[in-house]
């Protein structure tokens, strides 16, 4: 073969050689750029999924109010529980939405509807309130119904009854508070006298069957309503307030004092005196004309701490000794009746809280009698002991001399005060405030938001539109004179009335059925005191 020959057969060779490598090559580019493109693909996705994952976690775990009953639970518990205003209720869960989950945040009138509503639920679910059962001889539903009466702006007076557990210090270790207390009836009329508060507590023990007992103050109006049950054969024993039957003892004996208006007088004097000064932080605490004698050991106190700031001797001329001095006006004067009142007010103040706390039972009566030894006044020690052993009889009575009977009422006190300052305005009106006492008894619960999402408009409009408004008929008289004769005409109108229906009492089978022919009364002391000894 020519050398030409294998020159064209070598490149021959080669140009197939060639050939295949490059078509190899261009196949294994081809798919190796494929091979890129779906993997960067894929981490792409992966990172998208990733991502998503991690927002879909975050979101389920920030994810708090999911339905619309957690949204009502959630307002109804910063109202009722944080005690913030309808406005301010609006305004944190506006601020919270994107991180609750919550689509659209109620205005402040659905949260007032809220309340409103919850107060209707917890009357209607009055009747299945059930209690520890009580001596079968002496039939009662085991609950202590606390009845008081307060006033506000308007011509409307109001009146609750608050249910409480008469087994409550077997069950608790402390005082009662709003959570174990339920308001079972609330109404508003221009006056109450005690027939009419006697006809209300019988139609609503017709529905709640008889209560253990009545836990009141010293009202002659509520005195006389329970005697009048007594005598229909519906009567329960009656359990006087501590704190008034103190208050009325502090009263009795230190009203007349030929001192104590001195006392009083000086104790305003010197307020003023102290204001807008270097002493201003000695300025004594506020405490009210009426029903004065409920607080008047807080002024005691504080003239016997300023006093003590003062020493006996001289004090150099231009001191802040000097300048508390010339504040003091006829309080030294006062010192022998300072010490006296204290005297006998801190052992009753100590029995008080002692009784608060624990009941009244052998033991807290033997701890009172202890510390009442040394009260200044004698006559004092022996009215305040005839009224625990008079209880303490009550108390054994009712099977509840070992484990402690209730006796304040403080709960009720406390509800109308915080009734007439939480959720009501500068208005405070009978009305408004009555429809929202049964909400501010009790910690809220999902079951009583679904509650209160089942009932209409309708319903609530049924219960509170015939109400007159003291807010409408200012914005409709202020601006128009002419309509000033309508305050009048209207004055006559319907209040808010909240009682359990008779329609459910069948639904709660531990209410006894009431015995009215029964000759024996319940208990030694079933009649209410008229006054103490």
């Amino acid at each position: 073969m020519s050398q030409r020959s294998r020159l064209r057969q070598s490149r021959n060779q080669w140009k197939d050689k060639a050939g295949s490598r490059a078509a190899e090559n261009r196949y294994l580019r081809k798919e190796l750029n494929r091979i890129k493109s779906q993997r960067d693909h894929l981490k792409r996705q992966l990172n998208d999924t990733r991502a998503q994952l991690c927002q879909a976690q975050a979101q389920s775990q920030r994810l708090v109010v999911q339905h619309r009953v957690d949204l009502v639970l959630l307002a109804l518990q910063l109202f009722l529980v944080a005690r913030i205003g309808f406005r301010a209720v609006s305004r944190v869960l506006h601020l919270l939405a994107p991180a609750l989950g919550i689509k659209k945040a109620p205005c402040p009138q659905s949260v007032i509807n809220w309340v409103i509503r919850l107060s209707l639920v917890r009357i209607q679910s009055a009747p299945t309130l059930k209690a520890l059962p009580m001596d079968p001889q002496r039939p009662s539903n085991g609950f202590i119904w606390m009845i008081d009466m307060s006033i506000a702006l308007g011509t409307g007076k109001i009146l609750a009854v608050l249910s409480l557990n008469a087994h409550h210090h077997r069950l608790m270790p402390d005082a009662p508070g709003f959570q174990d207390v339920h308001c079972i009836a609330v109404c508003v009329a221009d006056s109450w006298t005690g027939e009419l508060i006697a006809s209300f507590l019988e139609r609503l023990i017709a529905v709640m069957g008889r209560p253990t007992a009545y836990l009141k103050d010293g009202g002659c109006d509520l005195q006389k309503a329970i005697r009048l049950l007594d005598e229909r054969a519906l009567g329960s024993p009656c359990i006087d307030d501590i704190s008034h039957v103190i208050a009325n003892f502090l009263k009795t004996w230190y009203c007349d004092h030929p001192m104590f208006e001195t006392f009083v007088s000086a104790c305003g004097r010197v307020a003023g005196k102290l204001k807008q000064t270097i002493l201003a932080c000695l300025a004594p605490p506020k405490v009210q004309t009426k029903a004065r004698f409920m607080n008047v050991h807080r002024l005691t106190l504080w003239a016997d701490r300023l006093l003590s700031l003062s020493p006996p001797g001289g004090a150099s001329k231009g001191s802040t000794l000097s300048k508390l001095r010339t504040c003091l006006d006829r309080l030294p004067t006062c010192r022998a009746l300072i010490k006296r009142f204290l005297a006998d007010a801190l052992p009753l103040l100590e029995c008080q809280k002692i009784l608060k706390t624990n009941g009244l039972n052998h033991r807290t009566v033997a701890q009172c009698e202890q510390l009442v030894h040394s009260m200044h006044s004698p006559a004092l020690r022996r009215a305040f002991l005839t009224y625990l052993h008079r209880h303490l009889i009550t108390a054994t009575a009712l099977g509840l001399d070992t484990i402690g009977m209730t006796i304040s009422s403080d709960q009720i006190e406390s509800l109308y005060g915080l009734g007439k300052q939480h959720g009501v305005g500068q208005i405070k009106d009978a009305d408004r405030i009555a429809t929202r006492l049964p909400a501010l008894c009790g910690m809220p619960t999902r079951a009583e938001a679904e509650q209160v999402l089942g009932i209409s408009v309708a319903e609530q409009r049924h219960i509170t539109g015939g109400l007159t408004s003291l807010i409408k008929q200012r914005r409709d008289v202020l601006p128009n004179p002419g309509r000033l004769e309508s305050l009048g005409t209207n004055h006559a109108h319907a209040h808010l009335e909240l009682i359990p229906g008779a329609k459910n009492r069948s639904k709660n089978p531990e209410i006894i059925n009431i015995s009215a022919g029964s000759p024996e009364p319940l208990g030694p002391e079933h009649m209410c005191h008229s006054g103490y000894p």
